[in-house]
Parts: structure tokens; C-alpha cells; sequence
């Protein structure tokens, strides 16, 4: 299933995504560019193990999509890419028109039953307060035999606080606050209001429990090949994952 991306995943690409996560709020465009094309790779590469077909005509549902920052490089493969996304500021924040673009909530997602070939979320899960929820809705639109991939990161890892960490390990209000304290603001990222704490474990434990989804893979998103094997480490998976993958087929 994974072989295609497998091919991928090796240290190069590790060290070029770590050097561009510096750039996520300074220089979006630039951070979301590259993890953009990567992630086309990955998807494309995950479908075409689970169909033998290339994105091509498929509907590719982004839950969280932001302001559309994949529209480009799903277009590259001629895919229809639907970004759903419920904060309008958020829709806006690039200045970018993606036609088809949905408002709606992840916990709730506007569309019918088993309606598309591929429900991607890439890094939301840790921002909604109910993430097995939304990762319920998301099997529940992707059409049978189609594709599911869900990509969050993980609390305990070194970016689970996003820009309030290191400090997150001592506690996600402590962060908050300590960030506020040091920059006169709030983080963008607020713990318990729009960031919350999300393990690896938790993910493994609802995508082998759904009824409605069949766990073809996990594995961390950043890591090279020869790492992957970190998710079958219980407590170990928590802090070095970082980010966990989870490919699912819908039944």
C-alpha cells in the first residue's frame, strides 16, 4: 500500500520539510508551497497503492484546507480539490480564490454520504476539540473502497505546542501564558481554545475501532523509511512520531 511513497521518504526530505516548518508563519507561502507538492506526492502515491489509478479526475476533499494553499499542486494532477475550512478569516488569509471552496466545520462536513474519491486533513486534527469526530465525518463522505488520510500532529512531540513549545511539555496553559508574557500577545495557536493535546496512540485506537474504515498504514509523516517502525513503540511513538499518518480505506 505504501510502497509508492516509500520510495520517497528518505532523509533529504526530511531535512528539507524540518528547515521550511520555520517559515509556517513568517513566510507562509513559502512553507506551504513546498508541503503542498509533498503533499500531492504522498496522496497520489497512497491512492494509486489502494486503486492503481492516479488522481486524475478524482474529488480530493481537504478538511481544514485554510485558504487553499493545495489548490495549485492538486491541479498539477488533474484533481478536483474541495477545501472546507469553518474560520472565513482563515478562508481569506492568503488572498487566494479557489473555486469550490466550502465553509463548514469538520464536526458537521456539508457534504452527502460517500461522496468523494480521497478525504484528506493534513495538521488539523490538534486544532478541533472532538478530532475522532471529525475523523468519523471524514470516513463517513469518502466513498466506499475510497481513500481516507489523516495527518496531525502529536502533542508530546517536538512541535506539539506549536509556537509556544518547548514550554508545552511543562503544561499547554503554562505555554499559552508564558508565550503572552514573552511577546505581549497571545499565540496564535491557543491551547484549549484552538490547540489541543492529541497522542499517537489515540489515532491507532480509533482507526483500528471504526467500523466504517479498514487501517491500511501509519507512519510518520516527516520521518525517512528506515524510521517508520517508531509507531509500533508504545510511549516511545508519543515523543518521536512527531506526526503521525493514518491511511484508511473506507468499507
Amino acid at each position: 500500500m505504501t510502497r509508492l511513497f516509500e520510495r520517497r521518504a528518505t532523509l533529504r526530505r526530511s531535512i528539507g520539510l524540518l528547515g521550511s516548518f520555520r517559515f509556517e508563519q513568517t513566510a507562509p507561502d513559502k512553507f506551504y508551497g513546498g508541503l503542498a507538492h509533498d503533499t500531492v506526492d504522498l496522496v497520489g502515491d497512497l491512492y494509486t497503492g489502494l486503486t492503481g489509478n492516479s488522481l486524475a479526475g478524482t474529488t480530493v476533499v481537504d478538511v481544514g484546507g485554510g485558504p487553499g494553499y493545495f489548490a495549485d499542486a492538486f491541479a498539477e494532477v488533474e484533481a478536483r480539490y474541495v477545501p472546507i475550512e469553518p474560520d472565513p478569516s482563515e478562508m481569506h488569509a492568503a488572498g487566494l480564490q479557489v473555486g469550490g471552496a466550502i465553509r463548514g466545520s469538520g464536526l458537521a462536513l456539508p457534504l452527502r454520504t460517500g461522496s468523494v474519491d480521497v478525504c484528506l486533513s493534513s495538521n488539523v486534527a490538534e486544532h478541533v476539540s472532538q478530532p475522532w469526530v471529525m475523523a468519523d465525518e471524514m470516513l463517513r463522505v469518502t466513498r466506499p473502497g475510497g481513500l481516507m488520510v489523516l495527518s496531525y500532529t502529536l502533542w508530546w512531540g517536538p512541535f506539539g505546542g506549536h509556537e509556544t513549545g518547548p514550554w508545552h511539555a511543562f503544561g499547554g496553559e503554562y505555554a499559552a501564558r508564558r508565550y503572552a508574557r514573552k511577546h505581549g500577545k497571545e499565540p496564535k495557536n491557543r491551547y484549549g481554545v484552538s490547540l489541543f493535546e492529541v497522542g499517537c496512540t489515540d489515532g491507532l485506537h480509533w482507526a483500528r475501532s471504526t467500523p466504517d474504515g479498514e487501517l491500511l498504514a501509519a507512519f510518520p509523516r516527516y520521518h525517512p523509511r528506515w524510521a517508520w517502525s517508531l509507531v509500533q513503540v508504545p510511549g516511545v511513538r508519543e515523543f518521536l512520531v512527531s506526526n503521525l499518518v493514518l491511511v484508511l480505506r473506507r468499507r
